[in-house]
């Protein structure tokens, strides 16, 4: 990939401005709360593309065109299936109690409904899972600047990793958010240009779909499996998933993807940054509107570059170890069809994306350790400016932490297969102690954290016992595995299921024979026991329940479409 000189001054424009950024708020930064969790104070529509773009980081935009290229239009169920609902879900009836309980963190929340070792158990498994996914950012963004600068891997990881410290530590969760979304009509205007161009050169939507119609993909299914979202998925040797409805509906539709929206600090944190309930509850249904239109930008792409690869215009997959290496899939769309400016803005779209993920990922890992870590087992009591400082030195060890995990990311071809797998370990149970514990009121603190182990520890055995291209079989081995799954995403789901269920299972029986907390200290925590008053004086079509109607009828119209 070559540079011209406009692409560099575009890609120096944009680095200049988002540490800008992080300088002009330093000087808003007095308290912890500033740093870590913006003070309550930012308006709904810059959180709202804030909690849509926490989630758009290298992991969407390069795992999500190479899901296209692996996986097809079924790719779109990440976010039709896998999103729409459980963002609707999280504004309309969990942000309530996150805003009215006011907690600083989700583990936080997790020790006002339950305990402190429900609390403790989920801080560090949270902080784990947090440190992976800003290494898989850092691992893309490497991946980049060796391919347009040539850089070693290292130096790329580094020069990264050194960006991203300084706004995060100069301006906190603030700068972050607000670098967001900048990101957001970054990829926008970078990335639009590129699904048409691609697209229109393998002859539109039909042309693509008639010419991949006639390909045999490497698993040996027909091509036609890339353009239909539902016709191939009544048996997992149909389509390139491998993955039937029950599997795809109860794995991504329900557990992970409700685990993900509704419990993964990293994006509850963007909605709790804003300044009322209401706009909190609004944060993650309007963020759904963009979000729904999100795979006409990035999957669509992958597609295009399988089909495109098929015809006599030089692009050709990128390989790795012998099969496709399916995160290149964008940047080499890229270098092959964008000229001189635009290659430019699409880059800046895609470091704003890695660097947005990697500083996401970062501040809500600081804020955890910080509140429900440090302060409330290491160092508890101290003045506010001591967590400060500690939250800016844990903001230094949360980026070198992520660094090497970016080494870890290299072993999968797609690095949206990593982080599913853990999501899976992580969010997977958790989303049943949530549901448990705010619609349930016998739900106990001893069932809570032994339901989230067992729920974890449940992940671990089906990883261990089943295989999955490679991947897996830890316990049984490889050639003794318990099952064979056709594809890492459908083992995946089917590992979130068994997590998901376990939690439920242990944490209902577990509370059914222990004593749960008076109802008296349930208030503003559990359904039933809570009055909401969070729309007073909001007019009705600023209110999220209208709002949510008309996305989700949406969304159901899109299903439809690409059947």
């Amino acid at each position: 990939m070559k540079l011209a000189v406009v692409d560099y001054v575009i890609l120096a424009i944009y680095f200049g401005f988002v540490l800008g950024i992080g300088w002009r708020l330093r000087s808003k930064i007095s308290t912890s709360g500033d740093f870590l969790t913006s003070g309550r104070s930012v308006p709904v529509w810059i959180t709202s593309l804030a909690f849509l773009s926490a989630n758009l980081g290298a992991q969407e935009l390069v795992g999500m065109s190479g899901q296209g290229a692996k996986y097809g239009i079924m790719t779109a169920h990440f976010y039709w299936v896998g999103a729409i609902p459980a963002m609707i879900f999280v504004g309309l009836f969990m942000m309530p109690f996150y805003w009215a309980s006011r907690a600083r963190s989700v583990p936080e929340y997790l020790k006002l409904r339950f305990d402190e070792k429900t609390r403790a158990l989920n801080a560090l498994a949270f902080a784990v899972m947090t440190v992976f996914s800003s290494g898989i950012s850092m691992y893309a963004l490497g991946l980049l600047l060796h391919l347009i600068l040539g850089w070693s891997f290292t130096a790329s990881v580094l020069c990264s990793a050194a960006i991203v410290l300084a706004y995060t530590f100069l301006g906190g969760l603030t700068s972050a958010i607000y670098n967001e979304v900048l990101q957001f009509f970054l990829i926008v205007m970078g990335f639009s240009p590129l699904a048409i161009m691609a697209v229109t050169k393998a002859g539109g939507w039909g042309g693509m779909a008639a010419r991949l119609k006639t390909m045999t993909l490497p698993n040996g299914m027909n091509g036609d499996v890339m353009t239909h979202s539902w016709k191939y998925i009544a048996h997992t040797n149909q389509n390139p998933m491998g993955i039937e409805i029950f599997g795809l509906v109860a794995g991504l539709g329900f557990v992970l993807s409700f685990g993900y929206w509704c419990t993964n600090f990293l994006v509850i944190q963007r909605a709790m940054a804003a300044n009322s309930a209401s706009a909190a509850r609004r944060t993650p249904v309007i963020a759904a509107l963009p979000k729904m239109l999100l795979p006409f930008i990035i999957i669509v792409p992958g597609i295009a570059a399988l089909a495109l690869s098929q015809m006599a215009l030089g692009y050709v997959l990128p390989m790795k170890a012998g099969g496709p290496d399916y995160d290149q899939v964008l940047t080499t769309l890229m270098a092959q069809f964008y000229p001189a400016g635009m290659l430019g803005i699409g880059l800046t779209g895609l470091m704003a994306s890695f660097m947005s993920g990697m500083a996401g990922n970062v501040t809500a890992f600081n804020t955890v350790f910080t509140y429900d870590i440090y302060q409330a087992y290491i160092r508890p009591g101290k003045a506010d400016h001591h967590y400060l400082t500690v939250a800016r030195v844990t903001t230094v060890v949360g980026v070198a932490l992520s660094i090497c995990c970016a080494y870890v990311a290299q072993y999968y071809n797609s690095i949206m297969d990593l982080l599913q797998l853990v999501f899976s370990f992580v969010n997977a149970p958790l989303f049943g102690t949530f549901l448990l514990g705010m619609f349930w009121k016998r739900s106990s603190g001893h069932g809570a954290f032994w339901g989230l182990l067992s729920g974890m520890a449940s992940a671990g055995i089906a990883h261990g016992c089943t295989v999955a291209e490679g991947k897996g079989g830890w316990i049984t081995g490889a050639d003794a595995a318990f099952y064979h799954f056709p594809s890492t995403m459908a083992q995946n789901f089917w590992m979130s299921i068994v997590a998901f269920t376990m939690c439920t299972l242990v944490t209902i029986l577990v509370s059914l024979a222990t004593r749960p907390r008076p109802e008296s200290e349930l208030t503003g925590l559990v359904y039933g026991l809570t009055e909401l008053k969070h729309d007073e004086g909001v007019a009705w079509y600023k209110r999220p329940v209208p709002l949510a109607f008309v996305i989700a009828a949406l969304a159901l119209f899109l299903n439809f479409w690409f059947a």
